[in-house]
């Protein structure tokens, strides 16, 4: 799997998500076996640029390449400028932001709210693309299907987007007016796969190995990301990866080792954020790790009320030291509800 000059460790991408993928979980997902990471997505917004929330979501220090930045906005000449902006802070790959569906982000006309103008959609690819080309940057595009049923126009704008030198189109299987909500669809994704000759990438509800690999089958997509899936999960990364290579099932992590690799995902985000907002901002993590776990809720309910975090740490390692000592490989988690909805939708 290539982007542009750059050849990726294997085709399993994790999804950029406002809130969830800074540098930590990036590389925390990397570590479990993702190919690759986009950043959580940057305003083009240069009064912006030297807020502390920017100047997080642009820290790549220790990543491990391709660094890919994802930018939003709605004006090609700011966009352009927030590319170069990045690219002189380490981005070696941009991503053009027209798959957000939040109300925040679309009232402003930005994110999937692009794709109901083409050519404002069009001319900011063409601008960023101006400016990264010189540079060796290769620009890829994520975005939905459309903005709503009737207006599902992926493959007319994925064809252009080809056209003005994208180098890889991510499609998000749904409208922006589902939102997340319903079915994802892949005949979309695959009408784009049949259109261009860039790599594509599928993407919404892959959940688990055997959903990864339908959805391959059925698209013909040459690789795939995974979202919200794997926010307290990261190990789907390998996961995925040993069913497609074998059609096999990888055995569950040793628990002792999930509680590990979270405490060390702990420390990391720390560092990152800071003891005030590193402690409130680990909570939405270590929840969504230990929720589907046997006493996970009560452990849950507790944890959020640690305010330092050598509590949150310590609190960590007890409830896995203890759940290790019942359970020495991770119990499952509530079963994937739509891993046979492929069929259905066929």
């Amino acid at each position: 799997m290539n982007i542009g000059p750059y050849t990726l460790p294997n085709r399993l991408f994790v999804a950029p998500m406002a809130g969830v993928t800074d540098r930590p979980f990036r590389q925390f997902c990397r570590r479990l076996g993702a190919g690759y990471a986009v950043s959580e997505m940057v305003t083009s917004r240069k009064d912006l640029w030297l807020s502390l929330k920017t100047s997080r979501r642009i820290d790549h220090a220790g990543e491990p390449g391709p660094i890919a930045v994802q930018i939003a906005g709605t004006d090609a000449a700011m966009l352009a400028e927030a590319a170069a902006y990045n690219i002189d802070r380490g981005a070696q790959i941009i991503d053009i932001n027209m798959g957000c569906p939040a109300k925040k982000v679309c009232n402003k006309w930005a994110g999937s709210a692009l794709m109901r103008d083409e050519p404002l959609a069009l001319a900011i690819v063409e601008a960023v693309v101006a400016v990264c080309a010189p540079r060796g940057v290769p620009v890829t595009l994520k975005m939905r299907t459309g903005w709503c049923d009737a207006e599902r126009n992926a493959v007319a704008l994925a064809r252009a987007a080809e056209r003005a030198g994208v180098a890889m189109l991510t499609v998000h299987g749904r409208t922006r007016e589902q939102g997340f909500k319903g079915l994802a669809e892949y005949d979309t994704v695959s009408a784009v796969k049949a259109a261009v000759r860039v790599p594509v990438v599928a993407n919404g509800d892959i959940d688990s190995p055997a959903k990864a690999a339908a959805v391959l089958a059925r698209t013909g997509a040459d690789a795939l990301m995974i979202g919200r899936a794997a926010q307290g999960r990261p190990w789907i990364f390998r996961e995925i990866s040993h069913h497609l290579a074998t059609g096999q099932t990888l055995a569950a992590p040793a628990t002792h080792e999930v509680g590990q690799w979270l405490v060390d995902h702990l420390h990391e985000h720390y560092a990152l954020y800071g003891e005030l907002t590193g402690v409130r901002s680990a909570r939405k993590h270590i929840g969504w790790a230990v929720r589907p776990l046997p006493g996970g809720e009560a452990f849950r309910a507790a944890m959020n009320r640690l305010d330092d975090s050598a509590s949150q740490v310590a609190a960590v390692t007890d409830f896995f030291d203890q759940l290790a000592a019942l359970h020495p490989l991770l119990p499952p988690a509530a079963a994937a509800a739509n891993d046979d909805l492929l069929e259905q939708q066929a």
